[in-house]
């Protein structure tokens, strides 16, 4: 079965055909960070527009790349949500107007679904059941996975995710667009213990997680020190940024770590998997990797260039459910929010 994957919840978009045979037989990605990055984020206007350009060109690419005509699909799967409205509804009608056009099946795929399956891209595939870490820029969660589409949430975000942190407070200090990456790259030069930095909730019992005071403590810390008498800008306030960067860093992976160990010890699973934007992370895989002979578990991440958006996700994700007969018969529908617990046990 082939199935053609369609993303365009943010600001990527994503094409990817899928093989249930031989796999992944094509992947094509558009960035759109250079149109944002005047913005400073995300213009939810100017991210649907692009979408409407680039989709079919890229369709087209995929279809090359495979070495396949349209005609030669067995299914359609587009992301319906969670995510901008005016974007998933490019990939949404798009997605069903093939379908439409070729009498295929389709399907509505979760995007953090998407995430969550992505680490299956992977030659080492992890074994259902297993804890997974899904951690971007709009979620930070705990999901214990038994099977496809059967997830219970165990822990969630009260305020910001941490992605959403890290792009915060890389905009505080001035790091540019998309902040998070740069973020991450400056924390490397830094001294991750210059600054001790509150891990939020980490002494309360559960696995919720709260980042909206540690980028607090952030900002009241960079005032501090900028405003010092002897604070001399040219001088110290590169080394400043590197070494609240590494700080902020390492309060953010201390409390995924953290919350990870106890949701593998609350569901007695011994696979952990890591998925979304944020599991890109260097120092995050690092930290989790060690845990591995401490607790005697698995540990798995998707491939780095499949942690962001991207249409092999989807299409696999796509590919799973349309084996298992889901599908959705061509409805156009977005969903800005969904809940992953409301989803179809395959």
């Amino acid at each position: 079965m082939k199935v053609l994957g369609i993303e365009t919840s943010c600001d990527e978009t994503g094409i990817a055909i899928y093989d249930t045979e031989k796999g992944l037989i094509a992947d094509q990605l558009y960035s759109q960070i250079e149109l944002h990055a005047q913005f400073g984020g995300v213009f939810p206007e100017v991210a649907s527009r692009d979408h409407i350009k680039k989709i079919v060109p890229l369709i087209q690419n995929a279809c090359q790349q495979a070495g396949i005509n349209l005609s030669d699909l067995d299914g359609i799967a587009y992301t319906t949500g969670p995510g901008l409205i005016g974007a998933l509804l490019v990939g949404s009608s798009v997605g069903c107007s093939l379908a439409w056009a070729l009498d295929l099946p389709s399907v509505e795929v979760h995007h953090m679904e998407g995430h969550l399956l992505a680490p299956l891209l992977d030659d080492e595939k992890p074994k259902f059941p297993f804890v997974c870490l899904l951690v971007s820029g709009g979620h930070s969660m705990l999901v214990d996975v038994q099977s496809i589409g059967n997830y219970q949430i165990l822990g969630d975000t009260l305020d910001d995710a941490a992605g959403e942190a890290f792009d915060k407070t890389a905009k505080l200090l001035g790091l540019g667009y998309p902040g998070g990456k740069i973020l991450a790259e400056l924390a490397e030069k830094g001294d991750k213990k210059r600054f001790k930095f509150p891990r939020p909730m980490m002494n309360r019992p559960g696995l919720d997680f709260s980042f909206s005071g540690l980028k607090t403590a952030v900002r009241l810390t960079w005032m501090e020190e900028i405003e010092h008498p002897q604070f001399n800008k040219e001088k110290d306030e590169e080394k400043l940024k590197q070494d609240i960067a590494a700080s902020f860093q390492e309060a953010i992976v201390d409390t995924l770590v953290k919350k990870c160990q106890r949701a593998l010890k609350q569901t007695g699973y011994k696979t952990l998997v890591i998925a979304g934007g944020v599991s890109a992370n260097i120092e995050l895989r690092s930290r989790l990797k060690q845990i591995e002979s401490k607790l005697k578990v698995s540990v798995s991440f998707p491939p780095l260039k499949y942690c962001t958006d991207n249409g092999a996700m989807i299409a696999l994700a796509g590919a799973l459910r349309l084996q298992r007969k889901q599908e959705h018969n061509n409805k156009i529908r977005a969903f800005p929010r969904w809940s992953l617990e409301t989803l179809q046990k395959a």
